[in-house]
């Protein structure tokens, strides 16, 4: 029985062992029978309960993975018709403070790092519009002294004529700040927790602001509360046990869902890859394509409305199959370094793409499965902040 008493998300996941407590987790899973999956398939489509999900994500469940997949599939064409959203990163700064040891932007790294000016990130953004894109997401690094808020909310009043949505995946911020980027014409931000258990993120995590667990758990609700309509959460897939991070994952997302009802949320699953001074293979949790996939129609099957990103991070191959498996949303033609768009070769990339089609291929690509590549979500007219 899951515990909901103490309301905050810290307490939630604390309380029933989705923190770390993968011996709790792991004997019920292994208590998983096929009888439990099939109750799991028989269920409303698109509703969560954590029992539920727990059967989904089960060994037992891989025998299913057929079956569930084709109601995943029926279930994101019912809920987003034939349609895939396209968006791409905007990188605005490789330096960092903290010492993240899976990300090549670690301050411990001694490479070349760069940083845009607001009228280089512009340039930037130009190239993006130039390709079709109006959804952007400007991503950073945790460089508070130069990526400020007033940077930020500077940038964002200037791209506003070019996209049509604009977010952030940066640093934790205040409530407060939150809303000076809200107000800007930023209606989204994008956190990932990396891994819900507390002592792989203690160990990935050595130093610099983020290396707070609590606080990082904290940041979805304060810029949901800041009024932002897009929520992304997410994990780093290969810090930890996949399975027990769905499963936090999702609680997290659930809670979210029913404390900030207006807002939409999002999920997000990178699996890790090597990126410099980084070697994917040292990590003992990487996972394969296949909990990869039941995972993400796990989710789906018990969020019927979230939209589900898979990133450049995958392979082509196995991004083409996927994105008709329950994902909604896709990064193309994505650069993952300061300046990349104008020029690949000047500065340190935060990991290795994986998937280097352009974005007029993987438009195509995405109309060869027999569904409509989207690059604008919705018309400013709807997300006016003043």
């Amino acid at each position: 029985m899951i515990s909901t008493e103490n309301n905050t998300i810290k307490n939630i996941l604390a309380s029933n062992g989705l923190d770390g407590d993968i011996g709790l987790w792991q004997r019920r899973l292994d208590q998983i029978t096929k009888a439990d999956v099939k109750r799991a398939l028989d269920s409303v489509p698109g509703t969560y309960n954590i029992n539920k999900l727990l059967a989904l994500i089960s060994p037992a469940a891989e025998s299913y993975l057929e079956q569930m997949a084709q109601m995943s599939q029926s279930l994101t064409i019912q809920r987003f018709g034939r349609t895939m959203k396209l968006y791409a990163p905007l990188y605005l700064s490789s330096y960092c403070s903290n010492s993240c040891l899976y990300c090549g932007f670690n301050t411990q790294n001694k490479t070349e790092r760069k940083r845009l000016t607001i009228s280089q990130a512009i340039e930037e953004a130009k190239l993006l519009a130039e390709y079709g894109f109006s959804d952007v997401l400007l991503v950073s690094s945790e460089d508070k002294n130069f990526i400020t808020v007033d940077y930020l909310t500077e940038l964002a009043k200037k791209l506003k004529p070019m996209f049509s949505s604009i977010s952030v995946e940066i640093y934790q911020m205040t409530e407060d700040e939150y809303k000076k980027l809200f107000c800007a014409g930023i209606e989204g931000v994008t956190l990932y927790q990396e891994t819900y258990n507390r002592d792989a993120y203690r160990l990935y995590h050595r130093s610099g602001s983020k290396a707070d667990f609590d606080n990082r758990l904290q940041s979805p609700d304060n810029f949901a509360a800041a009024g932002m309509r897009e929520i992304g959460i997410g994990v780093l897939l290969g810090l930890a046990d996949w399975r027990l991070e769905t499963l936090a994952l999702a609680r997290h997302g659930h809670y979210l869902m029913k404390k900030y009802w207006k807002s939409r949320i999002s999920f997000s699953f990178p699996r890790l890859r090597p990126a410099s001074q980084v070697e994917s293979s040292n990590f003992e949790h990487l996972i394969d394509t296949k909990s990869l996939t039941q995972m993400i129609i796990a989710l789906r099957l018990c969020f019927a409305d979230a939209s589900l990103v898979l990133s450049t991070r995958e392979p082509a191959d196995i991004r083409n199959n996927l994105i008709k498996l329950g994902i909604t949303k896709i990064s193309a033609g994505s650069k993952t370094n300061p300046g990349g768009y104008a020029d690949d070769k000047i500065s340190i990339k935060q990991f290795q793409v994986n998937d280097n089609r352009s974005p007029a291929q993987i438009a195509q690509m995405i109309r060869t499965k027999g569904m409509e590549p989207v690059f604008k979500d919705w018309d400013k007219a709807f997300t006016k902040t003043d």
